[in-house]
C-alpha cells in the first residue's frame, strides 16, 4: 500500500498525491536543488501538507509515479486543480510552468499538446482570453 493510500478524505488525498507526483518531478534529474525546494516548500504550503507528509515523500527512496487517468477528460481535471492551487496566490512563475509542463507529459499529453494547453489554461486563469474563448466558455 503507498503512502497515499492510507488517506481517506478525497481532497487531501488528491492533494498529497499531487504533492508526490510533483516531488518525484523535481528530483527527476538528481537531487531537489534550492530552488526546487523552495518551489516544493510552496506547494506543500498552498496543499496543506503536513510536515510529517512531507518528510514521508521527500525520502530518497519514495518515488511516486504519475498514474495518468485513461480519460481525456480526468487528465484535464488533473490539471486542473494543479492550475488552483499555483494561482492561488494569483501567479505562475517559471519554476511553476515548468514543473507543471512536466506534470502534463507525465499525464500523457505530447510536448507540444502539453505546451498549449499550458499557454491556454494560462490565459484563462490570468483572464488573458480572447472574446471568442470567452464566448465559447459561457455558451458550454
Amino acid at each position: 500500500m503507498s503512502y497515499v493510500d492510507l488517506y481517506s478524505t478525497g481532497t487531501h488525498r488528491r492533494n498529497l498525491a499531487h504533492f508526490a507526483s510533483i516531488t518525484t518531478l523535481a528530483a527527476i534529474d538528481g537531487a531537489i536543488n534550492t530552488k526546487e525546494k523552495e518551489l516544493l516548500d510552496r506547494f506543500a504550503n498552498k496543499l496543506d501538507i503536513t510536515e510529517s507528509e512531507y518528510q514521508e515523500v521527500m525520502k530518497s527512496d519514495n518515488k511516486y509515479p504519475i498514474n495518468p487517468p485513461a480519460s481525456s477528460e480526468e487528465r484535464l481535471e488533473r490539471l486542473f486543480d494543479l492550475f488552483r492551487i499555483i494561482f492561488v496566490d494569483n501567479v505562475i512563475d517559471e519554476e511553476e510552468r515548468a514543473l507543471i509542463t512536466k506534470y502534463a507529459i507525465g499525464l500523457g499529453y505530447r510536448s507540444e499538446s502539453a505546451n498549449l494547453i499550458i499557454k491556454r489554461s494560462i490565459d484563462i486563469f490570468t483572464g488573458k482570453i480572447d472574446f471568442e474563448d470567452y464566448l465559447y466558455l459561457l455558451k458550454h
